[in-house]
């Protein structure tokens, strides 16, 4: 897509030069950098962080609002006329004929954007009113979003909105991490951690240096590139360098840390987020594109025949005066100049052809059919108490033509809530107890005092197993649960809280949890469960994080017998590649994952092994080696960990359900019934995305799903042999795969390379896809399945029948002449094959690449597209699609202020297309067909009466039928048409998807619908006013109607009730409002014609109102009622019999269309080759989880310490008095008061201060980041490279007896597990919201305090993420 995004990555590429400087704490310095605006005007160059998503300001509506809607051909079309009739010499009607119309429908269309653009306002407002807390002075003060400059210090609380783009300062939290999460960006709700520079950490401890802070940061100009940022902080004369993870961007979300403190890099329309929200479109739907083609073409017939109406004028004009000669001239011009004048005279005339009342009833139309979305109660959510609205009022009839759905994943599809839904230990599942079998009368987890209320699975069989505690494999299970994880605890209210990264892995402790497993605390080095009641310290000899390639956690830990364990849960392709056996328990797991993976559960694999003691020394040492290597320390240490990952014993599954939208896959197999593909496009994992798309029925194994490199492949032979082929798209059509359900499954890295890398050299994105920079390592049997998947690839060439030579299409040298660039060429190749897919899910994109992916299907496709979303992530890909739809969800309001169209729920799109898009669609296409069919049938007498009036461009019709016919003789059933015809009732609509095609292929409105209807008017013109000729002619006296007024009345009441028998005839839907419609139409005409040729009136004026008694003169005659009745009869009967026979003939169509095979099925038999993975099941492992979290426990990094007595610490901060702040700024406020548990719980086990219970090691964690260091049992490290404070490692022996003793002394508490909170007013710290983390060690015990009053030298412990 070269001209869609190869130019704005350009740009950006030259945004990577380190231009943009920023002072803390110094807005003048700040101002004083200038940019170039226009010409030689300067602005500044960092902008103000206020947002402004309108379209309009008070200065600019009129003219844009005005260039917009003379951007239609109709609205110019008018202008033009209207500007004829302000000249005498050529007006055949009065200029306000037209005039006040026009000025009508302008304002109309204005205030419907005015109203549209206020809403955009009034969300801006509320988000550039949000409070927070900026650094003024000496102290924080409460500002809004608004006030925000680059170089401001910002204070952010616990759950607060980044407002800007902020690089980390501190935090309250250890070593100063923050964490956050990215929902309105990425869609993710996992934790992600962020982390001040050390500099800052160790500096900016207080608000005094704060306040003095005067660090310049130097990076790249702001760009779209959401993670990626480089840049440097200078202070004190040295450089620090800065990267993505020491940056806080703005619509994140502060999680689990109470206080955080950040410096303005990019603010407003600088920050990343905002560079990706991209555009406001303006939207124009499909018919309105063909209207305005429409109007070009009539335009130009009229011009084309009011030509030779003129000519004929001149003709008949030459040939006056050559036979009547004596008879003077009654012109005051030439004949030449009289017939330029009688040529603007027709086009005046003709102009009612195109009749500017069907422009203003379709605003109104469109304005019906949103208030019916508004009103319908079936898109109602109660529990949210949230009703569909039509944000837009111009893209209704769009919604009836969708081809294409793009839909974000978390949020959308998914409620992004984990429940433990099945389980299988030993070869056995244990799935949730029918309701039937076991009523939930009683809680079966009331034996557990530490048990989660809201944990829903029950299982009796699985809890006696687990509370008789004879089976080991139950008892590992659970252990393993309990003991492999991340997750931190803290206690509130007397409660454990649970603080995960993932909701995977909390769904899973919780699990463990209430099975009497319970995870109580963790340090450093240890980690406290409580396993049936006894408490239990396990030792952390060693953790192995989970990564996407790893697909796995381990965990090797010494358990209060002295025996070493390793427990590891991860992907079932990777477990059980490791096993030490395969027998019966194996393969009836293997059976029971298959049944987890067709009901969509996402699996988790557990093993786990013993470990001898010598085994686990040679193992400890190569580990060190690993850890303090300086290169490939990486690969060093997954090789090490794949060493110790061997010969595990399989223990079972979890099976956790990640609940969806209710009604979703009904929604989905309802739209692609009605041929609409959904395309999900995610920020979240493959694993993940692929789960939720077999959850969802978007993909199913009988599908091929296409991996990377095949899509290459793929895509080079298309390149291949279309490189010379001629004759366009007819012939590429159905090149791919035509026979086979395909589904296609890419990341946004991939599509990078895609559309990157392949306009250089076709054939380098293999070699990178295989080769990735995180991937340059692959796991043994990764190695061992190469040949496999090359065999796998050469099986689908030749069953997919892609067979070159065949198609006589083998590879030829490019044709230079050829029209289309390379660039176009491979867009258009990948475009083309993902339209041949049933489903296309891309992952880890970004918002930017979301558009991207909307913008190639519109340009190479041209079909109707559909974007719907949440968050903030989803604004550009709902800008960029025709239609926007934006729900109402967890994520905010981001997306529903860009939106056209807002729902509460996924599954109410199925309603808003199949039904109200559908119904709008009809409407609309109706109503046009027969407005132009009607308009035609009347006016186009015009034309032919033109040729018995000596070409004078002397209307036929009164003049005030003329102004009426359009406003009230045939308004009323043409209106109803537009807001109430239905073809099928909603539930039928429902029910037959298969309706939904005809708008996709515009069978209703099109070029040939269009001509139908001129010709069908055309028809009913020449009946009209050839019949009524042929009728009065040679008549004369009293009965005569061949006098001009006689006719004129015959003719017009001939057209009006030959159109309303043909609305008779078209509407389907019958009501007392369409009875009503055409009854007071017919009576209109009555009541104004007996006014217009009333004699009064005609007393009053008689040029204006000349018609005196005409109809009443023509009517007193059943003789020429009968001509009417002809009339009307020859109209109507001809085509009723037409439409009869039409619909006798399509009956017979479906018999011979049921024979013919449906989309859902395969010809052929290729499946069985194609079949995923080497024991014909699907995966279904997912999991979400980030790597890091296992480093920053074993590190140390992420421990709590006590907080400090620094006098100078944040307590002069000026805290505003609750009268002062606004309730969003009190409710922040409150929440910042709130005293901090952390760091102030203290165990006897861990303030002991013996030797036996001090750290056995802590060399190695300075030195080897990337892993987890190890402890060695036997050896002692070296004293030299142990902190002061810490004794050298205790023999193993000594060490379980110190560990014995903690565990004695930790039972003999009255509270079981930790003291009682004190209350606020006892504490000495001041609170954690107030307060920086302390820098050094922690302060010293008093003489004589109690071990519970210390803080512990063996392991601190970790409270929160």
């Amino acid at each position: 897509m070269g001209s869609l995004s190869y130019r704005e990555d350009f740009e950006e590429e030259k945004n990577t030069a380190f231009t943009w400087e920023v002072k803390a704490n110094s807005r003048a310095h700040n101002s004083q950098f200038k940019k170039k605006s226009f010409l030689c005007w300067q602005r500044q160059k960092y902008k103000s962080n206020v947002i402004y998503t309108a379209k309009y300001n008070v200065f600019s509506f009129l003219p844009l609002n005005l260039c917009e809607q003379f951007c239609r051909i109709s609205n110019l079309y008018f202008l033009f006329i209207i500007i004829l009739q302000g000249f005498p010499e050529i007006s055949t009607l009065p200029w306000f004929s037209l005039f006040a119309p026009l000025m009508g429908l302008l304002i109309i269309r204005a205030t419907r954007d005015l109203v549209d653009d206020i809403g955009r306002h009034r969300s801006d407002r509320i988000v550039n009113n949000r409070p927070c807390q900026i650094l003024v002075g000496r102290s924080f003060l409460w500002k809004k979003w608004a006030n925000l400059h680059v170089g401001d210090v910002v204070c952010l609380h616990r759950d607060n909105i980044v407002p800007a783009d902020l690089l980390l300062l501190a935090s309250s939290e250890p070593s100063s991490l923050c964490y956050v999460e990215t929902a309105d960006i990425d869609g993710e709700t996992n934790l992600k951690f962020r982390q001040a520079p050390l500099v800052t950490h160790l500096e900016l401890t207080n608000i005094r240096n704060m306040a003095s802070f005067q660090g310049k940061v130097v990076c790249e100009e702001p760009n779209s590139r959401m993670h990626h940022f480089v840049g440097c902080l200078e202070w004190g004369g040295r450089k620090h360098p800065l990267d993505s993870g020491n940056v806080l961007l703005r619509g994140c979300r502060v999680r689990n840390t109470d206080t955080c403190y950040g410096m303005v890099i990019y603010a407003g329309f600088d920050t990343k987020i905002m560079k990706n929200c991209g555009k406001i479109h303006l939207k124009r739907t499909k018919i309105d594109h063909l209207m305005n083609r429409l109007v070009m073409l009539i335009f130009v017939s009229l011009v084309l025949i009011s030509l030779a109406l003129s000519f004929g004028f001149w003709l008949k004009e030459k040939e006056f005066k050559a036979k009547h000669h004596y008879v003077p001239s009654g012109h005051l011009h030439s004949v030449a100049t009289e017939t330029f004048l009688i040529f603007w005279g027709f086009l005046i005339l003709l102009s009612v052809m195109l009749p500017m009342a069907m422009f203003i009833m379709v605003e109104f139309i469109y304005l019906g059919n949103s208030m019916f979305i508004n009103w319908d109660v079936q898109m109602y959510s109660a529990p949210r108490d949230e009703p569909a609205k039509a944000r837009s009022t111009s893209l209704n009839d769009q919604l009836g033509q969708v081809e294409y759905i793009f839909s974000d994943k978390t949020g959308t599809l998914t409620q992004n809530v984990m429940t433990f839904k099945k389980c299988c230990i030993g070869g056995v599942i244990y799935g949730p107890d029918e309701e039937e079998e076991t009523p939930r009368k009683e809680n079966p987890y009331l034996w557990n005092k530490f048990a989660d209320g809201k944990f829903l699975y029950r299982n009796a069989k699985l809890m006696c197993a687990v509370r008789d505690n004879e089976d080991k494999m139950v008892r590992e299970f659970w252990r393993l649960l309990a003991i492999c994880h991340t997750v931190m605890v803290q206690e509130k209210d007397n409660q454990l809280v649970y603080q995960a990264a993932s909701p995977d892995e909390e769904a899973l402790v919780t699990a463990a949890r209430n099975f009497g497993y319970v995870f109580l605390a963790r340090t450093q080095d240890s980690i406290t469960v409580m396993e049936l009641g006894e408490e239990r310290v396990y030792q952390v000899l060693a953790m192995m994080d989970f990564n996407s390639i790893r697909k796995r956690m381990s965990v090797l830990v010494r358990n209060p017998e002295g025996s070493i364990y390793l427990y590891t849960k991860g992907a079932d392709v990777v477990i059980f590649e490791r096993l030490r056996k395969k027998g019966m328990k194996e393969w009836t797991t293997e059976e029971a994952l298959a049944s987890f993976a067709e009901q969509t559960l996402r699996t988790l694999c557990l093993a786990y092994k013993e470990v001898d003691e010598d085994v686990y020394q040679e193992w400890c040492q190569r580990h060190q080696e690993a850890g303090i290597l300086l290169q490939n320390r990486a690969h060093a240490l997954h090789q090490v960990y794949e060493e110790m990952e061997q010969g595990l014993q399989l223990l079972g599954v979890t099976a956790i359900e990640d609940r969806l939208q209710d009604g979703v896959c009904d929604t989905i197999k309802c739209l692609k019934q009605g041929s609409i593909k959904v395309w999900v496009l995610t920020g979240d994992k493959q694993e993940t995305a692929v789960n939720i798309g077999f959850a969802c029925h978007l993909l199913s194994d009988s599908m091929l799903i296409l991996e990377e490199t095949e899509i290459v492949r793929i895509l080079e032979a298309y390149w291949e042999t279309n490189s010379n082929v001629r004759g366009g798209k007819g012939r590429r059509k159905k090149r791919f795969l035509p026979q086979v359900k395909m589904a296609m499954v890419i990341s946004g890295e991939f599509l990078d390379q895609l559309l990157l890398s392949l306009r250089k050299e076709p054939r380098a994105l293999v070699h990178k896809v295989n080769r990735d920079a995180d991937e340059s390592w692959q796991e043994p049997d990764e190695q061992r399945t190469d040949f496999l998947r090359a065999r796998r690839i050469s099986l689908m060439w030749r069953t997919l029948g892609i067979q070159l030579r065949g198609t006589g299409l083998a590879p030829q040298v490019t044709d230079s002449n050829t029209s289309e660039s390379p660039d176009v060429r491979r867009e258009r190749a990948f475009v083309e094959l993902a339209s041949q897919c049933q489903a296309v899910i891309c992952c880890r994109v970004t918002p930017k690449q979301k558009a991207l992916i909307v913008a190639l299907v519109k340009k190479y496709q041209r079909v109707v597209t559909l974007a719907i979303g949440d968050g903030a992530n989803d604004i550009n890909m709902i800008k960029t699609a025709d239609i926007g739809v934006g729900l109402a969800g967890q994520e905010g309001t981001q997306a529903v202020r860009s939106s056209d169209y807002v729902l509460a729920q996924f599954c109410f799109l199925k309603r808003l297309l199949l039904v109200h898009g559908r119904w709008s669609y009809m409407r609309v296409c109706k109503f046009l067909r027969y407005f132009i069919y009607k308009t035609v049938a009347c006016m186009m007498v015009q034309i032919w009466f033109a040729f018995y009036s000596g070409f004078t461009a002397q209307p036929l019709y009164e003049g005030w039928f003329l102004a009426l016919f359009n406003l009230f003789y045939s308004t009323l059933p043409v209106l109803y048409i537009g807001l109430f015809e239905q073809d099928v009732s909603a539930e039928r609509s429902l029910e037959l998807p298969e309706l939904y095609i005809a708008g996709q292929k515009d069978e209703l409105f099109n070029y040939w619908v269009v001509l139908q209807a001129l010709a069908h008017g055309t028809v009913t013109s020449l009946v009209n006013f050839f019949v009524t000729l042929w009728v009065s002619h040679d008549l004369a006296g009293p009965v005569s109607f061949s006098d001009y007024q006689s006719f004129a009345v015959v003719v017009a009441m001939s057209g009006l009730l030959s159109i309303t028998m043909e609305v008779i005839l078209i509407i389907r839907y019958w009501t007392v409002l369409s009875v009503l419609a055409i009854f007071l139409s017919l009576c209109f005409y009555v009541v104004a014609t007996w006014a217009s040729q009333s004699f009064w009136l005609f007393q009053i004026s008689p040029k204006t109102f000349p018609f005196l008694y005409a109809d009443r003169n023509v009517l007193s005659h059943p003789s020429i009622l009968l001509v009417i009745l002809l009339n009307v009869s020859l109209n109507t009967l001809p085509t009723l019999a037409l439409r009869v026979i039409c619909q006798a003939l399509k009956k017979a169509g479906p018999e011979q269309e049921e024979e013919a095979p449906s989309e859902e099925v395969i010809t052929g038999e290729p499946g069985r080759y194609l079949h995923r993975g080497s024991r014909g099941r699907r995966s279904s492992y997912a999991f979400s989880h980030h790597e890091g979290y296992a480093d920053l426990i074993t590190q140390g990094t992420i421990l709590r310490k006590a907080p400090g007595v620094n006098s100078d610490m944040l307590v002069d901060q000026t805290i505003p008095s609750e009268e002062e702040l606004s309730p969003g700024m009190k409710e922040s406020f409150r929440f910042s008061r709130k005293l901090s548990l952390l760091g102030k719980k203290r165990h006897p086990h861990q303030g002991n201060a013996s030797s036996g219970e001090t750290s056995p090691v802590c060399a190695v964690s300075s030195t080897a980041p990337a892993g987890r260091p190890c402890f060695p049992g036997k050896r002692a490290a070296a004293p030299e490279n142990c902190p002061s404070g810490h004794s050298q490692p205790a023999p193993p022996r000594d060490q379980r007896a110190a560990w014995r003793s903690a565990l004695r002394s930790w039972r003999s508490r009255p509270c079981g597990r930790q003291e009682s909170l004190q209350p606020p007013g006892e504490r000495t710290a001041p609170p954690r919201s107030q307060t920086l983390p302390a820098v050094g060690p922690p302060a010293p015990a008093a003489p004589g305090a109690s071990s519970a009053d210390a803080p512990s030298r063996s392991g601190r412990r970790l409270s929160s993420l």
